[in-house]
Parts: C-alpha cells; structure tokens; sequence
C-alpha cells in the first residue's frame, strides 16, 4: 500500500491531466502511444515502484500521458511480463496505479498467435473471454478489502457493453473484427503442436504471453476492460513454418494503419 500511495503521488505530481481512460500496449503496437497529443512521457525506470525496464524487443518502456481524440489517456507503451521474471505482483502494479490515478475504463493489447482456423496474421480480435492457462494469479495472497473483493467475479471479465462499442467501432471503420477467446501461457518458450491442439480442444481462439494478469487485477479494481488481439502468426503446427518475435513485429507493422484508426475510434466512442 504504501509504494502504491509514493508512485501515484509522483506520477501526480508529474501531470496535470485527469486520464479516465487506461491503454496498455503489447508488442510492435506501442506506435499508438505515438499517436498522443500533447504527451507527458515517463520512463519506467523513473517512476518509484515500477520495475526498471521492459526487456522485450518493441516495448518502449514509457508512460505516456495526454489526449486522443479529445480524451485524456494514461498509455503503458510496453508491459512487463512474467516470463521476465518479475513477479505478478510487479506486472500488475501498473493497473493498481491506474486505478488510483482515476482510471475507469481498461484497453489492453496485445499480439496474439492465433489458433481459430479462421484466423490469419493481421486480423484483429475482439477478447471476449480468456483462458488462464497458467495455474498462476496475481490475487494469490492476503487480500486488501481496499483494493478489491477477496473472491471478484470474472464472468463479465471483458465488459460486453464495451465489446458492443467496440463491433460498432469496427463496423463505422468497414474493418473485419473477428472475436475470440484468448489463451494465457507464461512463455517465453512458444508452445508445441501438440499443446496447441489441446488447447484448441477447450476452447482456445488465440494465444500469447500477458494480458490475463492485467486483466485480472483491473476486475479486482472494479476497472472495465476491453480487449484486443493482433494476431500477428499462426500457432505452432497450424502452418507447420518454425515461429519467431521477428514475425510478431513484422506483421503488427503492416497493420499500424488499421490498428491505430480503430483504437482511436474506440477511444473516442467509449470517452
């Protein structure tokens, strides 16, 4: 509680924006952060509490915190995953901070292998579920009535009002938004043909390496979240070609034009 309280009263100090609006951007789609008006950036290793830097190839490692569209938004450009060997209580504390920065609606991001056969790399998926594939959680521990409900339900995860909103903002776009349930594995390692068919068995549409967490906690907070997918490859065994991060970066840069037009859009229709 007590870090909690020393980063957001730096991060207060720092702004003088009222964000209501939260983005959290995987990998190679931080280029929307780009995108903000008048930004105020904060490298992570700045900011008390927040573990120094994101490692990963495509994730700036900044807050960036101004308007889009008219609407004041805090972006995470890049994340921190568990596979980096920070704990979830550190990939997670980014969206504690939201909260108490104000905080109400949650846009999470990421790049996703997909597993749906009617899914190509640079489609965008609508998250309408997700499957925690890990056996892990960041609300694992003593409970802090303040910060949330000990047992949060997590039928409605992924708002459906939201999910409404963001079908229309597609369709204002003529932009093909598929929908799908999405897989959360630790990584790094990719997953095996074999593994991937499995999980195409119990429900699976796309898989990657974050967002769950994030989600998670937000619930716990009583933050609304909206979720979406790039897929950026095909899962291990459906192309039967080897995978790579390259790939990943290569296709979310084809998509940049289309990504950034409807997020924005969804922006300005859920603000």
């Amino acid at each position: 509680m007590t870090q909690l309280f020393e980063t957001t009263a730096f991060l207060k100090n720092k702004i003088s924006k009222h964000p209501k609006i939260g983005l959290i951007l995987g990998s190679g789609l931080g280029m929307l952060a780009d995108e903000i008006e008048n930004p105020t950036k904060i490298k992570y290793e700045e900011i008390p509490g927040f573990p120094p830097v994101s490692t990963v190839e495509g994730h700036a490692g900044q807050l960036v915190i101004g308007n889009i569209q008219g609407i004041e938004v805090i972006a995470m450009q890049g994340r921190f995953h568990f596979y980096e060997g920070y704990g979830l209580d550190a990939v997670t504390f980014p969206v504690r901070v939201m909260k108490e920065l104000g905080i109400e609606k949650l846009i999470v991001t990421n790049a996703a292998g997909g597993i749906k056969q009617d899914l190509e790399p640079g489609d965008l998926m609508l998250i309408t579920d997700h499957i925690n594939n890990t056996g892990q959680n960041p609300l694992i521990g003593k409970n802090i009535s303040e910060h949330g409900v000990r047992f949060p339900d997590m039928s409605t995860a992924y708002d459906r009002n939201l999910q409404k909103i963001a079908k229309q903002a597609a369709e204002k776009m003529d932009l093909k938004l598929k929908e799908g349930v999405y897989v959360w594995n630790t990584g790094p390692s990719y997953e095996t043909p074999a593994e991937i068919r499995s999980l195409a068995t119990i429900g699976g549409d796309a898989i990657g390496m974050s967002t769950v967490p994030e989600v998670i906690v937000a619930c716990h907070a009583g933050i609304q979240c909206v979720g979406i997918s790039c897929i950026s490859n095909m899962a291990a065994g459906i192309l039967d070609q080897p995978l790579s991060h390259n790939e990943v970066i290569e296709t979310t840069e084809k998509v940049r034009e289309s990504f950034l037009q409807f997020v924005k859009q969804l922006i300005k229709d859920i603000g």
